[in-house]
């Protein structure tokens, strides 16, 4: 009989004992950690980038950036005010997980900082499987998305610790049924925070960045 190697079940395992690493490194610093999910252009780059100016002189802020390719990402983020910004490509996986940010976080020295914002590759499938050793994760929903996406990808939604509600300022122009999206996220993750905002108008960011603040102070 031929002998099954749980090779997946391997690697999980593996990625949640370095991700517990991670966690014990970020909480040594005393850094409160949010790992920022997202479908491709729903906004998680524009979302920092509104962020980091609100929080100047408030929270010390790093950035550890996924994408496939390219530094454009943390680029964007040190330009916005990030006090240290890392790129990690990723060659071509669709993820960032614990053994990337692990190698990231050997290049930031944490205790100079209150606050790490991590932006994950572009997915709503593959960054919710990879544990990274974040006290909170954040998923980024936009407006042009559709209404449909708590429905499509139920796994997503359900672990997430916080829901930005992006380009609320399209609203009027895009087919987008606020009720029937919320009505999927509640059942998924019930009373989850929620934040509806627009990167163009700066609407509901303070109460974004209050929430970071108050989760830093912890």
């Amino acid at each position: 009989m031929p002998q099954n190697i749980p090779i997946v079940e391997n690697i999980m395992n593996a990625n949640d004992k370095l991700a517990q690493s991670n966690r014990a490194r970020i909480d040594a610093a005393g850094v409160f950690s949010i790992n920022i999910l997202a479908s491709p252009g729903a906004g998680k780059t524009s979302l920092i980038e509104k962020t980091l100016p609100l929080l100047k002189g408030k929270l010390r802020v790093a950035a550890i950036d996924g994408d496939i390719a390219t530094s454009i990402d943390a680029d964007r983020a040190a330009a916005a005010g990030a006090g240290a910004a890392i790129q990690i490509n990723t060659g071509g996986d669709c993820h960032l997980d614990a053994v990337m940010l692990h190698g990231a976080l050997e290049q930031i020295d944490l205790t100079q900082f209150d606050l790490l914002i991590v932006e994950n590759v572009g997915n709503l499938v593959c960054p919710a499987n990879f544990k990274l050793g974040t006290h909170k994760t954040v998923l980024v929903a936009s407006v042009p998305e559709g209404d449909d996406k708590p429905y499509k990808y139920p796994g997503t939604y359900r672990g997430v610790d916080a829901l930005v509600i992006n380009k609320i300022d399209l609203l009027p122009y895009v087919n987008f049924r606020m009720d029937y999206f919320q009505q999927g996220v509640q059942v998924l993750n019930p009373g989850v925070t929620t934040f509806p905002i627009s990167c163009t108008t700066g609407e509901g960011l303070d109460a974004w960045v209050e929430w970071l603040i108050q989760n830093s102070k912890k």
